[in-house]
């Protein structure tokens, strides 16, 4: 699976943290369900609250279906808003025309068509823990969303 990030910066060292901290918990997210973190670490590190539990529910259900992803995800409009020191809301596009899942047992890859529902629109919030990493702490995707359209 390859992600692409546009946007990575800003010129804002906060926000710039901020998108760097958000793409890899997307990173961990799939490396999850991928198999490469079988374990889940990295999300645990960039993730916390609902947004884990989100996360956790979305790489069962890949196990589940024993599963996992191939292609490009390219993840666009990222646009962050500081709300305080500690506590920003990101949202962003995600173009899933070239991403597919891929059986595990037989390695055939799934292709699907694209729709509208190949683009994701992602509002998120993050919160700087402790450590000064950004955790996503809340997600809420939308499929087939109007601003993300080409």
């Amino acid at each position: 699976m390859t992600l692409t990030f546009e946007g990575g910066r800003t010129g804002n060292a906060v926000k710039d943290a901020v998108l760097a901290d958000s793409a890899e918990m997307t990173r961990a997210v799939d490396a999850a369900i991928a198999g490469t973190d079988p374990k889940g670490e990295a999300m645990g590190y960039y993730t916390t609250g609902k947004a884990l539990e989100a996360s956790l529910s979305w790489v069962a259900q890949f196990k589940k279906a024993d599963v996992t992803i191939t292609g490009i995800v390219r993840y666009y409009d990222r646009k962050v808003t500081l709300e305080s020191k500690t506590a920003a809301v990101l949202t962003y596009c995600g173009d899933e025309s070239k991403g597919f899942s891929k059986e595990k047992k037989t390695g055939k890859v799934n292709r699907t068509p694209v729709t509208k529902d190949s683009y994701v629109t992602y509002n998120t919030r993050l919160d700087k823990n402790s450590d000064g990493v950004w955790q996503t702490s809340q997600i809420i995707s939308t499929r087939g969303a109007a601003q993300c359209q080409p």
